[in-house]
């Protein structure tokens, strides 16, 4: 049993309920009880463990609805290009990636989002060179060892420049094969049951490198087997020609025409939707992982947040790859996230709470995990995050501790529990060695760089 004490406490629960001082008491990794003042002197006297936590404040752990951990590999190349120029120059690069690339580069993104508060992530792994291991397993040995949750998504491309698509032939991959290790991953690695830390998705990568045929059946697959979906939609202008161009269609109705909107989907980005598509996004509960700093990176463009949220649709975050965001940490996304919505929509298109809720409650819908992620109620999972704010940054701003989270400085989480097990303690990861993980990210994103020079 766990009991933490004295924080101000930010639920995020079905009636948004926020606690100027109180407590949360965990154990057998669920969340029973959460309440106003000191825990109860019996519950006290039976805790493993007290937290003292004044001058910090208790949210859900953060969950992170879109990523790319092998870029940790192949951060800072192509620094003023466009997302076409972009994967154009890094496609070439991303081929050389292998088992030893993809372990270093994974152990230390996790690490990355841990410190920054995020509980739970997924990332979208679409490359997947002959000879290289098997990666989806690296993947998930990692976020293991790490500690955090873990929604991988067996990604895919079978549309190479050859057929009309934009990535080279080299890095595609035949259909069939596709399909079955679609399906040899949710066997090996979905896990449907309550708490899971493994959680399957399929997410054929985007409409310029994927076929329509490939779509409609992975949809039918994932339907099959109770398993969600993702992919990139409608980033940027490019991509809209693209389709109009192919398809004759927006990318939405391409989408749509495939059976792929629902609210077993989410998609990246949503940039250029229109005030109808936002309704149509709503309408069908598709959700939305809202990437701010990678969009600003790549000069994609602002989502339409406030359209898509009034709509009713799930808007989480995402820090996206970390080849277009190079820092990786959820925490930012946050403040990303209100600082583009008002630049684009004035000072009343986003709050703070909203910023917490897309970061929390809002991503775990996404995820299809709302039942027990992204909010502090009895019964959740005790996915917590504790975030100190005592220092001189947040001086003045103690009324108001989610504004402070939100518009102070970005800081690493003090304390971070997934499932009542201590990943984070006095802002210092516990589950592995941040010297080691900078060491092997060091040697292997040079390994890259010797491999493209070659």
């Amino acid at each position: 049993m766990i009991v933490i004490e004295g924080c101000a406490i930010a639920t995020v629960d079905d009636a948004r309920r926020e606690i100027d001082s109180g407590h949360i008491v965990v154990e057998g990794g669920r969340i029973t009880a959460i309440g106003s003042g000191a825990a109860p002197a019996e519950v006290r006297a039976n805790a493993t463990r007290r937290i003292d936590a004044p001058g910090r404040l208790a949210t859900p752990g953060l969950v992170n609805c879109h990523h790319h951990l092998y870029q940790h590999a192949t951060r800072g190349y192509a620094q003023e290009a466009t997302l076409f120029e972009w994967l154009v120059a890094l496609y070439p690069v991303w081929q050389h990636i292998d088992d030893a690339t993809v372990a270093a580069a994974a152990r230390a993104g996790l690490a990355q989002l841990a410190r920054s508060g995020c509980t739970t992530s997924t990332d979208h792994h679409y490359i997947f060179p002959k000879h290289a291991g098997d990666l989806l397993q690296v993947e998930i040995d990692a976020a293991r060892a790490i500690g955090i949750r873990f929604h991988p998504c067996r990604g895919a491309m079978d549309l190479g420049k050859s057929a009309g698509g934009l990535p080279p032939d080299d890095v595609v991959e035949d259909r069939d094969a596709i399909l079955a290790a679609c399906a040899e991953a949710i066997d090996r690695h979905h896990d449907p049951s309550p708490g899971a830390h493994v959680r399957i998705a399929l997410a054929p990568t985007s409409p310029f490198s994927v076929t329509g045929e490939l779509m409609a059946e992975t949809a039918a697959l994932a339907r099959a087997r109770g398993v969600r979906l993702h992919t990139h939609l409608a980033e940027t202008d490019d991509e809209e020609k693209f389709c109009l161009e192919h398809f004759g269609v927006r990318p939405l109705d391409y989408l749509d025409g495939l059976g792929w909107l629902g609210e077993d989907v989410w998609l990246a980005h949503c940039v250029h939707l229109d005030h109808d598509e936002c309704g149509r996004m709503g309408a069908t509960g598709t959700g939305v992982a809202h990437c701010p700093t990678s969009n600003g990176r790549l000069g994609a463009g602002i989502a339409p947040v406030p359209a898509l949220l009034a709509a009713g649709a799930p808007v989480g975050l995402g820090v996206d790859g970390a080849a277009s965001n190079e820092c990786g940490e959820l925490i930012d996304e946050l403040r990303a996230s209100i600082v583009v919505g008002r630049a684009a929509r004035g000072p009343r298109a986003l709050t703070a709470r909203d910023a917490l809720e897309m970061a929390t409650r809002h991503g775990a819908r996404c995820l299809g995990r709302d039942d027990e992620l992204g909010h502090l109620s009895v019964g959740a999972c005790a996915d917590i995050a504790l975030w100190s704010l005592d220092e001189v940054g947040f001086a003045g701003m103690e009324a108001d501790p989610v504004a402070a989270l939100v518009f102070g400085p970005t800081r690493a989480v003090d304390t971070l529990l997934v499932g009542g097990e201590v990943v984070v303690d006095g802002g210092e990861l516990r589950t592995a060695d941040p010297l080691t993980l900078a060491a092997d990210l060091r040697r292997e994103s040079a390994r890259m760089r010797e491999r493209v020079e070659a």
